[in-house]
């Protein structure tokens, strides 16, 4: 599932991608919007560790969370089956949702 940020450009200079919990939380919370539980999608081994830090990675080096906060924060009826497209980590999330 590797795709966009290399463990290497994740290293090299943390701050210039943002905060890492903020990266952490937005991620989650954009999964768990959708109907994916990725603490649950690790242990049934549908993608790994390593695979989330990326999920993050990228999160942080797109600069889009200002605008996936405020889609957020408007999903407050029926639940989206998908995140917005400009969403850093939309095609990994799409992978794991539910069949």
């Amino acid at each position: 599932m590797r795709h966009g940020v290399s463990r290497t450009e994740m290293n090299e200079n943390p701050d210039s991608y943002g905060a890492l919990d903020r990266h952490f939380w937005l991620t989650r919370s954009m999964a768990r919007v959708i109907g994916i539980n990725l603490s649950d999608a690790m242990a049934k081994k549908r993608f790994s560790p390593d695979d989330y830090a990326v999920m993050i990675a990228r999160c942080r080096a797109k600069g889009c969370h200002e605008a996936c906060q405020r889609w957020l924060a408007a999903q407050t009826s029926a639940r989206p089956t998908s995140p917005p497209e400009y969403c850093a980590i939309a095609d990994c999330l799409v992978r794991l949702s539910p069949d």
